[in-house]
């Protein structure tokens, strides 16, 4: 996906973002975690497209769903989709503002959560009614701030 030197700047990233999915927060918070490996997903999809590997986000899902302890390929489904998603119409979004692309970043999150919560009730689990979509929320709100701070990483260790 990237060169050697890149590969550990996004090698990083993917740890802090799986770190922050499972960093513990109060009872009250937790239905509002955002979506940290989505939006990294989203952010090179949209940066690098042609970089970008379905089965490596297929992989990296399969990854967070070991670690969240949430039943097999709930997140992988829903990243992959959100990745085809951002990869079939990276040229329009790049050319929006922030805010924008924050509003976009609530649909394909929500696209995302939709997914995870068909796949959580089809393995039995009960509908947690609409705090699934807080997420999205929450994500789309941090947005502009992890683009930038993404940005700066990628401009400052010249990943491309």
């Amino acid at each position: 996906m990237f060169g050697s030197a890149d590969r550990w700047v996004v090698i990083g990233a993917v740890l802090v973002a799986l770190l922050l999915a499972v960093y513990p927060l109060p009872l009250d918070w937790r239905w509002g975690r955002p979506a940290f490996l989505l939006l990294l997903v989203i952010y090179w999809s949209l940066i690098v497209p042609g970089r970008t590997s379905l089965t490596l986000v297929w992989c990296l899902g399969l990854v967070q769903d070991l670690i969240t302890g949430t039943p097999l390929g709930q997140h992988a489904l829903g990243m992959v989709i959100v990745t085809y998603i951002c990869l079939q119409s990276y040229q329009r979004v790049c050319n929006y503002g922030l805010w924008q692309q924050a509003c976009w970043v609530f649909v394909l999150v929500g696209i995302s959560q939709l997914t995870a919560n068909w796949v959580y009730t089809m393995s039995g689990g009960n509908a947690p009614g609409l705090y699934f979509l807080l997420p999205a929320f929450t994500s789309a709100l941090l947005w502009p701030f992890c683009y930038r701070l993404l940005e700066h990483l990628r401009h400052r260790f010249a990943v491309s």
